[in-house]
């Protein structure tokens, strides 16, 4: 009851540590069987070296990892297919946050195959459903109403991220700008504190260091700051193109059975991987090549646009990977690429190809997932480099214009929403019902009586000065009526022993039931959907037996965010 407050903020705090808790180990546990796995099979037992496999193992590794992929999802019911951030996108907008033990399941074997069989894919994908399942199911498992399930989801989000890359801070504006869209201080604190838990565990395992290396860089001059720009838009215009190439992949080629869509992608990464082996897995080695300026240019080119096709058809057909770091991968080398290209157009006044090629994946990632300051904080945080701040906004919000205003594109997560039919609405009054759960509203002020009453039961009922009556026929509850009438009544007819409750004058609402879990957002749904004027919210206590908790009109719930 005290959860289903919008200002439950100590309740939700500590939700949000033991959430960072959880979904950290999670995700400890999903880095070591990938990690553990691409060590026992790759040459020198590094988990980056796909490079290193003969020809022929490039091609077939990621064909017979397809098939595995697609056999493994043909044989599971179309809704255990559902996993990634578009799914837990749906689960947040479209069900509160209720996330499904066996898709968490399917995701962990899923992702780590595809990525240990070195589809073109990231680890972030199925990090973010991991962690999303890791705050919503202890909250659903112990009863938590729907609004602090949102909070808790959150909380997995920015806490996977955070122990998945060691980023705190971008996990937390990821989970805020692009799953949840909304900024409120109930909602930062604890997913504030779910990241910093995670970050704490994970430095625990494998150390504080920033994922990428590289020297320090920063700009030379103002006079690169017009060349910057420019890369934000070219490189904006290179995302609006890997998300068409996405959607139009998933639109075109949704129809295929699953087994063949993934055989499908995993031949698609195996005929690319003959020419660029880069493409494989996760391939953050090759990101750091580009960021200390160790890829010659055709290389930087050659690598990207086959990056670019591979990750579009995995990401299409339906392989349960991440996108974020093939996103990452793709920016870094066309910004190392267009800084090339600068320091041959004027070599005395450009910066090293590592702070574009820095400056490309903060754009590639804006403009991709239209999230500009999650981006700017995972360049910060991926590299450890203050030096890149200004330069870094000046790029990200290039790229984002570019995509959104220039070429009217949604973000990639909306795109693919999109594709299956859904969307996401999210305007301030959604917001503030969805952080509102039932209980912290509902009128606790009434009573219940059958239809029919004697005048002794009546005046007992009145006496608590109640202001409903919940009017109950045949073992159901069937109208709401103001006690005031019932009041009216026992005056205006002193002689009568029995009351009808439905034909008395007065005011008398139709009602249907609402679980006490429910938000207010589901509350509104309900009396929209049924046509009813009033709820009265209740919830299982025992196998067929039902306690009512109180009871909920259409103006109590305006009044609610009216004023809140």
């Amino acid at each position: 009851m005290r959860v289903s407050r919008a200002e439950a903020l100590p309740q939700l705090a500590m939700l949000g540590i033991i959430t960072g808790l959880i979904s950290g180990g999670v995700i400890i546990a999903f880095r070591l069987v990938i990690e553990l796995s691409q060590g026992a099979f790759l040459p020198g037992g590094d988990p980056e070296n796909y490079e290193g496999l003969a020809t022929t193992t490039r091609f077939l590794l990621p064909l017979g990892g397809g098939l595995a992929l697609g056999l493994l999802f043909q044989f599971l019911p179309a809704r255990r297919r559902q996993v990634g951030v578009v799914h837990v996108m749906e689960r947040l907008y479209y069900h509160q946050g209720r996330m499904p033990f066996r898709n968490a399941l399917v995701q962990f074997i899923g992702g780590a195959l595809c990525i240990i069989t070195g589809h073109s894919v990231g680890r972030e994908g199925p990090a973010i459903h991991l962690g999303a399942a890791s705050g919503s199911l202890p909250g659903q498992y112990g009863g938590l109403p729907n609004n602090s399930l949102r909070v808790l989801t959150g909380c997995g989000v920015a806490a996977a991220i955070a122990a998945m890359f060691n980023t705190p801070l971008a996990g937390v504006i990821f989970a805020m700008e692009v799953v949840m869209m909304e900024y409120t201080v109930v909602g930062f604190a604890p997913v504030i504190l779910a990241a910093v838990s995670a970050t704490a565990l994970s430095e625990l395992m494998y150390g504080s260091q920033p994922a990428f290396q590289l020297p320090p860089v920063s700009l030379g001059s103002l006079i690169e700051l017009p060349y910057i720009i420019l890369i934000g838009l070219v490189i904006g215009g290179l995302s609006t193109a890997f998300i068409f190439l996405v959607r139009e992949t998933a639109a075109r080629l949704g129809f295929l059975p699953v087994w063949v869509r993934m055989t499908l992608a995993g031949l698609i990464v195996g005929l690319l991987a003959i020419p660029a082996p880069q493409v494989m897995s996760i391939g953050y080695d090759t990101v750091n090549a580009a960021l200390i300026g160790e890829l010659a240019f055709g290389v930087l080119v050659l690598v990207m646009v086959c990056k670019i096709v591979a990750t579009a058809g995995c990401v299409g057909l339906g392989i349960p990977g991440g996108m974020i770091g093939p996103v990452v991968f793709v920016g870094a080398l066309a910004g190392g690429a267009l800084g090339m290209i600068g320091q041959t157009i004027a070599p005395t006044e450009t910066s090293s190809s590592g702070l574009y090629a820095l400056l490309g994946m903060g754009a590639m990632m804006a403009g991709t997932l239209q999230a500009p300051l999650a981006a700017l904080t995972a360049i910060l945080e991926l590299t450890g480099n203050p030096h890149v701040i200004m330069p870094g906004m000046l790029a990200v919000i290039a790229a984002t214009i570019t995509a959104r205003a220039v070429f009217r594109q949604p973000s990639v997560y909306h795109a693919l929403l999109r594709a299956r039919g859904l969307d996401v609405r999210n305007d301030p009054v959604l917001q503030s019902l969805r952080r509102t759960g039932v209980g912290a509203v509902m009128n606790k002020g009434f009573v219940t009586l059958e239809r029919r009453v004697t005048r002794e039961i009546a005046q007992r009922a009145l006496e608590g000065n109640p202001e409903w009556i919940l009017v109950k026929e045949e073992g159901a509850y069937q109208a709401l009526l103001l006690a005031v009438d019932l009041a009216h009544a026992l005056t205006d007819d002193k002689e009568a022993a029995e009351f009808d409750l439905f034909a008395i004058p007065g005011e008398r609402r139709q009602v249907t039931s609402i679980d006490l879990q429910a938000n207010l957002q589901e509350a509104l749904d309900r009396l929209n959907a049924s046509s009813v004027e009033a709820l009265y919210v209740s919830r299982l206590v025992a196998p067929g037996i039902a306690h009512v908790y109180g009871v909920l009109t259409r103006e109590r719930i305006e009044r609610s965010y009216r004023y809140s």
